[in-house]
């Protein structure tokens, strides 16, 4: 199964990523486009079913290794592609 964490810089830290994107984007003539923000994300396969110990362990991870919590905001959830039950039932959301 699939457990997916996404990781964002928090609302009121810079992000000179996104604005770059932002300022490529209006260039490109995509116009409408208000701000960008750049994240990243990681999918990661474990063996066997997706539950909340995986979950909260999976979180463990974020919070050590995967994000950093001082600038960034992170979340947690089943991969409802890969066969959870449901990602609604399962998620965990990490907003620190």
């Amino acid at each position: 199964m699939r457990v997916v964490v996404e990781v964002m810089p928090k609302p009121e830290i810079l992000d000179p990523q996104g604005k770059a994107v932002r300022g490529a984007l209006a260039r490109l003539g995509f116009e409408g486009v208000r701000d960008v923000r750049q994240g990243k994300r990681f999918e990661i396969d474990f063996d066997g079913s997706v539950d909340a110990e995986l979950l909260a362990r999976v979180h463990t991870m974020a919070e050590t290794l995967l994000a950093n919590p001082v600038i960034e905001v992170f979340s947690v959830r089943a991969d409802a592609a890969r066969g959870a039950d449901s990602a609604d039932d399962t998620a965990v959301r990490a907003q620190r």
